[in-house]
């Protein structure tokens, strides 16, 4: 009976390691840059990141990172390159409002920079690559 119950424990344990746990595919398009940022929001230019609804552009990461601010506590850190092709000298996205567009040609890639997800395909379409955002104090810590 112990040896069963061990047997069956060790099945357990061993099943739920499983990869396929992750269910997060691995984007082919993009790289893993080693990203770590203190941005001090007593400074001038991460000031906007104090009201909700702001955003600032730092240049780290592949193409820049996109900071949101969705409240007092809650920050968002998404990769401006577009995640659905290589990236190339057109993939940085542009963002108005709280939409972030491919300006590549014959490219209508856009997604929300409030959730990373691709706006018309979000079930087809890689979402943005995203980074740890997290405030400490009067910091905002990106990383990956």
């Amino acid at each position: 009976m112990k040896k069963t119950l061990y047997l069956l424990i060790i099945t357990i344990v061993i099943a739920s390691c499983s990869k396929s746990d992750d269910k997060r595919e691995r984007n082919p398009y993009l790289t893993d840059p080693l990203v770590s940022l203190n941005l001090n929001l007593n400074l001038p230019e991460y000031n906007p990141l104090r009201f909700p609804g702001n955003y600032v552009i730092v240049n780290q990461g592949i193409k820049g990172i996109v900071v949101y601010c969705v409240s007092e506590q809650l920050y968002l850190a998404f990769d401006l390159t577009d995640p659905n092709h290589v990236p190339s000298n057109c993939s940085r996205m542009d963002i108005d409002g709280i939409t972030a567009s491919c300006p590549c040609p014959n490219d209508e890639n856009s997604y929300y920079i409030t959730s990373g997800r691709h706006i018309s395909e979000p079930d087809l379409k890689y979402p943005m690559q995203q980074y740890s955002a997290e405030r400490n104090g009067n910091n905002v810590i990106i990383n990956n």
